[in-house]
């Protein structure tokens, strides 16, 4: 157990180092690019980031081996990754400038974005919970609703498109605070060099979170946790690290809607898309851990959008979100 503690620091460290260089150069092409600051987190840093999670779904169902387990581990990863970014990550973020702001203060991004994030994403959700009861049978059906969730994600990055210029007209662009660390090795700051470190923290962060991940498994193992619990609590702690620890790094240096906007487009992306492979993949069933799941998600998100105006959104209200996992938590424990 020691060695696996060992190694779980190590998988951190490299997904800590990975999202500093991710999250810096992300600032870089966002500016290059003339993009708001709503476009660079909701789209680049959403999807980007929910490349390990998107991975750990599709490599189980698509792996052939052991049906029942794949499947399990599927459908709890899809709907554990969306319940942990608007539960225990929006806490941690806004837990993390707790002492800077105060109980009372804010966290205030760019508003309009944080509310078409969170409306395509409970439209999307709650649409692909409607799915479970669909019957197995009618496969059209079934194949309509997958369509449909694939769509709404596409209308979704239309919009956030739409709406980028008139955001950097008004003041929402993005913009970097230092130089690209690749800089600082002499190489010049270019789109290619930007697009280089991007790369690099990419890769970084998708083999740290298959490392971490690989070695909580092990963990689990040990102490006998079953498959569906494994993936709607454990997996997602490690997949969701890269957005945890970019919205962190973002928060504390005052980059609130790159922060929040990374946590709400990677739910848009998680919300729809990887439902839409459940729906057709797995049996998609209405569980009793499963419901649990479903409804805990929509209740934070709906929080979340009823908390969400032009002044920003309380601090205190936000650490709510935490009490609402650990109500999961437990429950799923028990």
């Amino acid at each position: 157990m020691t060695e696996i503690m060992l190694e779980l620091i190590l998988m951190l460290s490299a997904i800590v180092i990975a999202a500093a260089l991710f999250t810096n150069a992300l600032e870089h092409l966002g500016k290059q690019m003339k993009l708001s600051e709503g476009v660079t987190g909701s789209l680049f840093a959403a999807v980007g980031t929910a490349l390990p999670e998107t991975s750990i779904p599709l490599l189980a169902l698509l792996s052939g081996h052991g049906k029942h387990l794949n499947e399990e581990i599927g459908v709890g990863a899809i709907l554990g990754a969306p319940l942990m970014l608007v539960t225990l990550s929006t806490c941690l973020m806004t837990a993390s400038i707790l002492g800077r702001r105060g109980f009372f203060g804010r966290i205030q991004p760019e508003a309009s974005g944080i509310k078409r994030d969170l409306n395509y994403f409970l439209c999307g959700f709650a649409s692909s919970a409607s799915a479970m009861y669909v019957p197995h049978t009618n496969v059209i059906v079934r194949i309509g609703l997958s369509i449909a969730l694939i769509c709404i994600y596409l209308h979704y990055v239309y919009s956030t498109l739409q709406a980028s210029q008139t955001l950097v007209t008004n003041g929402h662009s993005t913009t970097s605070l230092g130089p690209i660390y690749l800089s600082y090795v002499g190489i010049p700051t270019r789109l290619i060099t930007i697009i280089f470190q991007l790369v690099i923290a990419l890769v970084f962060l998708m083999v740290g979170a298959k490392g971490f991940m690989h070695y909580v498994d092990r963990g689990s193992r040990l102490l006998g946790v079953s498959p569906l619990l494994l993936a709607l609590l454990i997996i997602p702690i490690a997949t969701e690290l890269p957005e945890k620890i970019n919205t962190i790094l973002w928060v504390r240096r005052g980059k609130d809607t790159l922060a929040f906007s990374n946590l709400t487009g990677a739910m848009v992306f998680q919300g729809t898309v990887l439902p839409a492979l459940g729906i057709m993949l797995t049996p998609w069933e209405p569980r009793r851990e499963v419901l649990t799941s479903i409804i805990i998600t929509l209740i934070a998100a709906a929080w979340c959008r009823a908390l969400s105006r032009d002044c920003g959104l309380p601090v205190w209200a936000l650490l709510f979100n935490g009490m609402l996992y650990a109500v999961y938590l437990g429950m799923m424990l028990t």
